[in-house]
């Protein structure tokens, strides 16, 4: 079997190398004590038998009564003792096991966290939740119950083989005769269990994940009557699922019985050529029954190894792909430069800015050059595929350019804390994401230590105020996943009064008004004009009509800066604004190239 995810895991586990020793002795010092009760047995018919001529009165326990007197204390003392080291083995391993999951979970998900948005775009969200909770899982239970299997029947292995050859050699050699079949069969079974457990884990993520997206997409299911494709689909993952298990449960099934052959062979081999010692006085019978209790004890552990086998390479296939997770590298790099929110005064730059995306051949941006100044409302317009919303990643650095840089103050971003950056920009995108809790909840999302009061006045802000006293319970009404109790106006006006909760220099506006209907976004764009006073906004925007009143615009085409003006200026040059801005009011009809476009 191969060790590599083994001596990771035991690597990542350091911190944890106390709890992790005091287990091991537990278990060790249970299973010794469980290994007694056959050697009392011994002792208990060589008293009998032997009487004044037994081991324990050669020790100087002369009387029979006197010699069961000690017997029945050392029973007493034994069980209690076995009892204690299993009361602290569950414990120990248990918390373990515990402490373990809860750890590992944070730091991968932590991790998740760190890793950036062009990761998240060739990685299946089903896929990423399996690891984050089937496989942690699954580790969990191999700790929990496996581990203490395995260095129990190792401890067993080694008692129970230094008792024998103690007693008798030429016994212990018959007694242990199978287990070098025992475990050349274990080990065969570890390399040909791997790869099917290995199947069956990336099939579990699979399932996983095509139920998270029909999950997120089942209003799209229903519109397109689409039920009966999905089950489909599903029962066709799940069945490969289930056939990959089937080929592990049949391999790990045959294991135990054809151990327990080999085991039958030992013990067989004791009981004959033991008991033929017995009668021929070369060993006592209180010897012999200890060796006849022992070989039990000795084997039939062993045909529980398929079991705990299969629970261990479980455990290994999921705890790769947990490891693999953790080290997937972190591509953006913090900065070192801490940035006081207070010392910001709002001044971007884009500065010969290129950017492609991981894997593409076509520059989404090539040499952007856009000036932002302090307390300005900048917006970048442009047809589909522009490289609009790329500029805005760049900003919030969710990516890092590929060429030039982007400036905040006169400083690259890329030499500031990410999370002083972030904490200094307020988005408001046209893909509002709303989280499962209270109204309330959503606009603390940014600042948590925000009143009631602030609360409120942010919703005023956003025009967002009367409706929320509408709801059931006013702000305490709670939201639903993604925020679908709600309307998308409705939504996109929280997204705003969140942003304007959290107070940034900087707004950021991502075709903020896109989806909602002309009404609303009247509201909106009353919304998002007070909260452009007095900070410097970058407004992404498809309706021009929204951002007629800006500071200063800039036209995108293909990646390039192709106009920059005003509204006024650039309708009078009769160039890509204007034709788009004729387009939107109707003043003509859209070509096929523009359509293409």
């Amino acid at each position: 079997m191969s060790s590599a995810p083994l001596v990771r895991l035991l690597a990542y586990l350091a911190p944890q190398r106390p709890a992790l020793l005091a287990a091991t002795v537990h278990s060790v010092l249970n299973k010794v004590f469980d290994l007694a009760p056959p050697l009392l047995i011994g002792l208990a018919v060589d008293t009998v038998v032997e009487r004044d001529a037994s081991f324990l009165a050669s020790i100087g326990v002369v009387s029979v009564l006197s010699q069961l007197i000690v017997l029945a204390v050392l029973t007493f003392l034994i069980w209690g003792l076995e009892s204690v080291f299993e009361y602290l083995l569950n414990r120990t391993w248990r918390n373990l096991a515990q402490t373990t999951q809860h750890e590992l979970r944070l730091d991968a998900y932590r991790h998740v966290q760190s890793l950036g948005m062009g990761w998240f775009a060739e990685r299946r969200t089903g896929n990423l939740l399996s690891i984050l909770n089937d496989d942690v899982n699954q580790l969990e239970r191999f700790l929990d119950v496996g581990a203490n299997d395995l260095i129990q029947v190792t401890t067993t292995c080694i008692t129970v083989g230094a008792v024998f050859f103690w007693v008798s050699p030429t016994v212990a050699l018959l007694a242990v005769l199978p287990v070098p079949v025992i475990l050349w069969g274990s080990f065969q079974f570890q390399r040909r269990i791997a790869p099917r457990y290995a199947d069956v884990r990336e099939r579990a993520s699979r399932v996983s994940g095509q139920l998270s997206m029909n999950l997120s997409g089942i209003e799209t299911i229903k519109a397109f009557v689409a039920e009966d494709r999905e089950v489909q689909r599903v029962r066709d993952l799940s069945d490969a699922y289930r056939q990959a298990n089937r080929g592990a449960i049949s391999l790990s099934s045959a294991f135990s019985p054809l151990i327990r052959m080999a085991i039958l062979v030992g013990f067989t081999a004791t009981l004959v050529w033991g008991g033929w010692l017995v009668l021929d006085d070369q060993l006592a019978v209180g010897s012999y029954s200890v060796l006849i209790f022992l070989t039990q004890r000795l084997l039939w552990p062993l045909t529980r190894l398929g079991q705990t086998f299969d629970l261990y390479q479980r455990a290994m296939a999921s705890t790769k792909r947990i490891l693999d997770l953790l080290d997937e590298p972190v591509t953006l790099d913090d900065g070192a430069v801490e940035l006081p929110r207070g010392s910001v005064a709002g001044h971007l730059r884009f500065e010969g800015v290129g950017f492609r995306y991981p894997g593409a051949e076509r520059l989404v941006l090539d040499g952007v050059d856009v000036d932002i100044p302090a307390g300005f409302t900048v917006a970048v317009v442009g047809p589909t595929g522009a490289g609009k919303s790329t500029l805005l990643r760049l900003v919030l650095r969710l990516h890092d350019p590929t060429a030039g840089r982007v400036t905040l103050d006169g400083r690259d971003i890329r030499e500031l804390k990410i999370g002083d950056l972030r904490r200094c920009m307020g988005l408001v995108s046209q893909n509002v994401f709303l989280f499962d809790g209270t109204v309330a909840d959503n606009l603390r999302y940014g600042r948590e230590d925000a009143t009631d009061d602030e609360v409120v006045a942010a919703a005023r802000a956003a025009e967002a105020h009367d409706f929320v006293m509408q709801l059931p319970d006013g702000y305490d009404t709670l939201v639903g996943e993604r925020g679908q109790k709600l309307s998308g106006g409705q939504q996109q006006r929280l997204s705003i009064a969140r942003a304007l909760l959290a107070d940034p220099p900087i707004l950021v506006l991502d075709e903020a008004t896109s989806a909602v209907d002309n009404e609303t976004e009247a509201a909106i764009q009353r919304s998002l004009e007070r909260a452009a006073k007095g900070r410097t906004t970058l407004v992404i925007a498809h309706r021009l009509s929204t951002i007629r009143h800006a500071d200063h615009i800039v036209v995108l085409d293909q990646g390039r800066v192709v106009e920059e003006g005003r509204h006024d200026e650039l309708l009078e040059r009769d160039g890509a604004y204007a034709r788009l801005w004729a387009v939107q009011t109707g003043a003509r009809a859209t070509t096929a190239e523009e359509l293409a476009r």
